[in-house]
């Protein structure tokens, strides 16, 4: 055997050698992580506490067909198992929203927007469910933190605040998160700190106005990393900033939720940096039950880690002061939830996950979504079956506008329809899906009778008028241009209100 022979069949056994003790310490970690996974799970799901499905309203949107979802993240203000220490007040004190904000992740999981509901805004609250088990009469005109509050008990309401959200947007909301104090500040000291930028030296008397004196400063302006305790005066921090307003508080916690998400991305999803976050994460976190075990919390988590961070965006409803409260803008806040309900991101890119030509998502303005709707020679008779007047006189107006002709309008055999339904004789499928297109949602089925019906539901009544090309009205550009990204540098827009 030859020299270079015998270095060729060392230089095998040796790489044999590597790929056994490789192949032997990925089986020894699948055995300590398959003996370990139980007591993962058992300690994740033994720290989740859930609140009752009863609380929640029987009057509900309907669920959204698509795969997108729509989570409301509630910050709760409680003073109970140890926050007070944290958020100072009394323990004993009844449970409040600080913050929240409803996070819609769209059908294609690589896009998502966090709509935040200022605490001061004014909406109806829907019959909400008290703690001896009756119900409230709908409450007009309320502070949208007045929901959380309903039954006055020391944990909170959250079933009654996700009520009001779904009232609020039309918006079915599939998963409700709280998170207190405590988590908070124990999530940031598990990331190892997150970075913020001030535009000036804050101090003592800004986060608490009642101080006689400014008191020792608590942050100096510029960049630095905040944790725990820090971070949670920096979120909380409201008269020191700006012009002291919640709206202005709450653009600050957009970016300081922004840079958490950054920080939490470029430590890498491994399970070495996973478990601990989601320990943290867990201990002050209250759900609905639909998240309620580690399986599920772990398995929705995962759904999102192809969401890129510059596709994250974070908006505030459309709103203007009304007094000392604020009052929600409309059409443009119906035209928000409608792009959301649509899966349409703030641009107006379809983000439904669904083809279009060549296999490219469509594009705002692109052929797809921008085709004009021609009713040249289609005739159509329209329905109305619901109690809102007027409605079928809207209908038939869209649909002339598009050449349509419309053979008459009348009131339906029923007018409790929630969806509209578009019914269409033999070989009318065709004419009924282009009448479709001025009604986003609408449900399209085969009739014997000949010709083509529109019997128009809740939902169209509820809709934001439609555009010339049929779909909804465009996210109002305010509300757009002023989106902040998740990749956004944290010194960008300090102007916090």
């Amino acid at each position: 055997m030859t020299t270079s022979h015998r270095a060729a069949v060392r230089g095998r056994r040796r790489k044999r050698g590597r790929v056994r003790l490789t192949l032997g310490i990925v089986l020894s970690l699948l055995v300590l992580v398959a003996a370990g996974a139980g007591w993962v799970y058992v300690r994740l799901s033994g720290n989740i506490d859930t609140f009752a499905a009863d609380g929640v309203s029987g009057d509900r949107p309907d669920a959204d067909t698509s795969k997108g979802e729509n989570v409301l993240v509630i910050g709760s203000d409680a003073r109970t198992a140890g926050n007070s220490a944290l958020g100072g007040g009394d323990k004993n004190d009844i449970g409040r929203s600080d913050t929240a904000f409803l996070l819609h992740v769209y059908a294609d999981h690589r896009h998502a927007v966090a709509v935040s509901i200022p605490r001061d805004t004014l909406v109806d609250l829907p019959p909400c469910k008290l703690p001896d088990g009756s119900w409230t009469k709908t409450r007009p005109n309320t502070m949208f933190n007045a929901a959380y509050s309903v039954g006055e008990t020391a944990k909170g309401n959250p079933a009654c605040t996700q009520n009001t959200v779904e009232h609020l947007t039309g918006l079915r909301v599939d998963h409700t998160v709280v998170v207190d104090f405590k988590g908070f500040a124990e999530l940031t000291d598990v990331v190892g700190g997150v970075e913020v930028c001030l535009p000036q030296d804050v101090y003592q008397r800004d986060l608490n106005p009642h101080r006689a004196t400014r008191g020792a400063r608590l942050f100096a302006k510029g960049e630095q990393e905040v944790s725990g305790q820090k971070a949670l005066d920096y979120v909380r921090i409201r008269h020191g900033i700006g012009d002291g307003s919640d709206i202005g508080r709450i653009k600050r916690q957009q970016a300081f939720v922004a840079s958490l998400l950054k920080k939490v991305k470029s430590d890498g999803l491994t399970p070495t940096k996973l478990l601990p976050l989601a320990d943290a994460a867990t201990q002050s976190m209250t759900v609905d039950p639909g998240l309620g075990s580690a399986d599920k919390l772990i398995s929705f988590a995962m759904s999102l880690k192809d969401i890129d961070l510059g596709n994250t965006k974070f908006v505030t409803i459309p709103w203007r002061y009304e007094g000392s409260r604020v009052a929600v803008v409309q059409p443009d806040a119906d035209a928000l939830w409608a792009s959301l309900k649509n899966d349409r991101t703030l641009d107006g890119a379809d983000a439904s996950g669904k083809n279009g030509k060549n296999g490219k998502r469509d594009e705002p303005g692109g052929a797809e979504s921008a085709a004009p709707v021609s009713g040249d020679g289609v005739a159509v008779a329209v329905y109305n079956g619901t109690t809102v007047t007027g409605l079928a006189a809207r209908a038939a107006k869209t649909l002339t506008e598009h050449d349509f002709t419309v053979t008459g309008t009348a009131t339906a055999g029923t007018q409790d329809h929630a969806t509209t339904v578009i019914a269409y004789g033999p070989g009318e499928q065709g004419r009924a899906k282009s009448v479709a297109r001025l009604f986003p949602g609408a449900e399209v089925e085969s009739a014997i009778d000949p010709g083509v019906t529109v019997t128009l539901g809740r939902s169209y009544a509820d809709a934001p008028t439609a555009t010339p090309s049929g779909e909804p009205e465009p996210v109002p550009t305010k509300v757009a241009d002023d989106a902040r990204s998740a990749d956004d540098n944290p010194c960008s827009d300090l102007s916090y209100g």
